[in-house]
């Protein structure tokens, strides 16, 4: 078939600045953008969050009326003791408790609109939590291998859990208490206004120094939250890092170093907390300081209307506790304001995240990979990680179906880099590579790789079962393919061994097992997946040479009729190989048999006399 190479080459996408795309100690980039962004996220809860809000407001306004009713009850009693002390009557304690049971039924509405107003809002924070999550799982699967190649997963990690709590934390308590707090400012307002308009224009001079404090103290804070949830993103990488390689890190006795450099990130996040903290924390005494002064002034300026007749003792009182209740939600939206500064770092952080670039979408028809045999054909291939550093510079090689190609080279060479191009973690820059005469990009990214077994180096295995490990090659497999499987791989033997035979549960790191027998089960999972082509990324580097005769002579009767990509370290190997290619700073330079290669006396004859020679008895 005629092969398709006429797509356009897809590079790799730049690096960024480092973990989480930013530098250290940048401000937040677009507060009102990310703010806007937020909202539109949360349109499909507009209407839970509509109804939770209006019963937020509505309960403010009933605990509003509260001091109004309480001080009728107050001049009431003070009027009845008047009259007493006058002789001319007494206190009427028919309406002062009418007045009181009003008092009470006004305060249980708002508490129980408050109540319902806290459901909704914890309904709807979870819901947005769920799905933000969800966006990022989904959006995980998407990207492509170079993010995580330039990112911590702590950092990573800590967006799902660290930001997305923040964001949600924020729309449970903060954007209702906004409500309430903007609700009870008007309303008091009004009911001080209804009072005393001389008292209430003394309270509003508080208004001013109340906006400047929070002004400056906003704009000083939002670069340290920034800061601080930059910083909390690297110290949970670190931390991370730390303990999934904590048996190297000993082995190497580089804990002095760890504790060094997480010392260093965690005084960072200290001062960027300390001094965002620090400025939030301000707020609230500065505050209070400003609102004591308006409360002596109207204390002070209430008495003497009460002297000239111009208002009521209730309404004195009435009046002060308005007013203290007017300078509270300005504290309190004072302090949600720096609330709100970390709520846009973390969610521009989500949001940058979610903006990622991804893989470049499956072909809207795909080549069906059904009735692969296995020709692959690498056609000038050209590829470079970066911009500008190529290190595949013009790979050719045509490789028939059930061909056992050995891949050899010096470190650096860029054995493994084709191997992630053949898989299609990444997509060549230049040139193309073909499988039974089509371009890769043709083949659905899943469907492709479903074609593919591999064994690497590096085993991966997780926390499960061993039969739930090997069956993992297909989820499908029946326990006695299982259990031929493991057989084949010259694992049977040892599982059955163990106490709980295949149902062993394997820890987190799988460090119950030895790397020997991990690397076995991985083979005996690649085994059962039963792939049309393999890759072998030197499968047998971790085991003794005894069991190495074994599981060549399993691998000897995988790889028949299979196209196979071994990369190469042992002569056993090489020696199998039905071609061998020899590759040097990314081209191939030498293409044979063992024996052809060495005849020629270039530069595999010089690699196997350095490299092999040693263990070719």
């Amino acid at each position: 078939m005629a092969a398709n190479t006429n797509h356009r080459p897809m590079g790799p996408r730049p690096g960024g600045h480092g973990p989480g795309g930013m530098m250290p100690g940048e401000k937040a980039r677009d507060f009102k953008g990310s703010m806007k962004k937020l909202l539109g996220y949360l349109a499909p809860y507009l209407p839970g969050i509509g109804v939770a809000l209006v019963c937020a407001a509505a309960s403010t306004v009933f605990a509003i009326f509260g001091p109004k009713i309480l001080g009728q009850a107050t001049t009431e009693l003070f009027n009845g003791l008047i009259a007493m002390l006058t002789g001319t009557g007494g206190i009427d304690f028919g309406v002062i408790g009418t007045i009181l049971l009003t008092l009470a039924a006004l305060y249980l509405a708002s508490a129980l609109l408050s109540y319902l107003q806290g459901w909704l809002m914890s309904g709807v924070a979870t819901k947005l939590s769920y799905s933000m999550r969800r966006d990022i799982s989904n959006k995980i699967d998407k990207l492509p291998l170079a993010y995580f190649d330039r990112v911590q997963s702590g950092e990573v990690l800590s967006r799902i859990t660290n930001d997305v709590d923040t964001v949600t934390q924020t729309l449970n308590q903060s954007l209702s208490q906004i409500v309430s707090n903007v609700a009870t400012l008007i309303g008091v307002l009004v009911m001080m206004l209804t009072i005393s308009p001389v008292m209430t224009l003394v309270a509003l001079c508080i208004l001013p120094v109340s906006v400047l404090i929070v002004s400056q103290v906003v704009r000083r804070s939002q670069p340290f939250f920034r800061r601080q949830q930059e910083m909390l993103g690297h110290v949970n990488g670190h931390v991370e890092e730390m303990y999934g390689g904590h048996v190297i890190l000993t082995a190497f006795n580089g804990q002095q170093e760890s504790i060094h450099t997480f010392n260093r990130l965690n005084e960072d996040l200290y001062k960027a907390g300390w001094k965002s903290q620090f400025l939030s924390g301000m707020m609230m005494p500065l505050m209070n300081f400003v609102g004591n002064l308006g409360y002596v002034a109207i204390c002070v300026l209430g008495g003497f209307l009460t002297l000239n007749g111009s208002i009521t003792v209730g309404d004195i009182q009435a009046f002060t506790q308005y007013v203290r209740q007017f300078t509270q939600p300005i504290t309190q939206i004072a302090n949600i304001s720096n609330v709100l500064q970390q709520t846009a770092a973390a969610a521009e952080r989500v949001f940058e995240f979610l903006a990622e670039e991804e893989e470049p979408a499956d072909p809207p028809a795909p080549v069906s990979t059904e009735h692969v045999e296995g020709a692959v054909w690498f056609a000038h291939v050209q590829f470079g990680y970066l911009p500008g550093k190529t290190i595949i510079h013009d790979f050719s090689a045509m490789v028939k179906p059930g061909t056992k190609v050995a891949i050899v080279g010096p470190t650096g060479a860029g054995k493994t880099t084709m191997v992630k191009l053949l898989m299609r973690f990444y997509d060549v820059t230049g040139g193309a590579i073909l499988v039974d005469g089509y371009d890769l990009r043709q083949y659905a990214r899943g469907e492709l790789r479903d074609t593919f077994g591999m064994v690497l180096q590096d085993t991966w295995l997780y926390s499960g079962t061993i039969r739930e490990n090997i069956r993992f090659g297909r989820l499908t497999a029946t326990d006695e393919e299982v259990y031929a499987a493991a057989r084949a791989a010259q694992v049977d033997h040892f599982v059955r061994t163990l106490p709980e035979g295949y149902d062993t549960v394997l820890n987190e790191e799988a460090s119950n097992i030895s790397q020997g027998q991990k690397q076995l089960l991985t083979i005996a999972r690649t085994i059962i997946s039963d792939p049309k082509i393999l890759i072998l990324d030197e499968a047998t580097s971790s085991v003794d040479t005894r069991t190495e005769l074994s599981i060549q002579r399993a691998m000897d009767a995988l790889t028949a009729g299979r196209t196979s990509f071994i990369i190469a370290h042992r002569l056993s190997t090489i020696r199998n190989a039905d071609i061998i290619l020899v590759m040097k700073d990314g081209d191939i330079v030498e293409t044979g048999s063992h024996n052809e290669l060495l005849a020629k006396g270039g530069f595999y004859a010089d690699l196997y006399q350095s490299q092999f020679a040693d263990t070719a008895g």
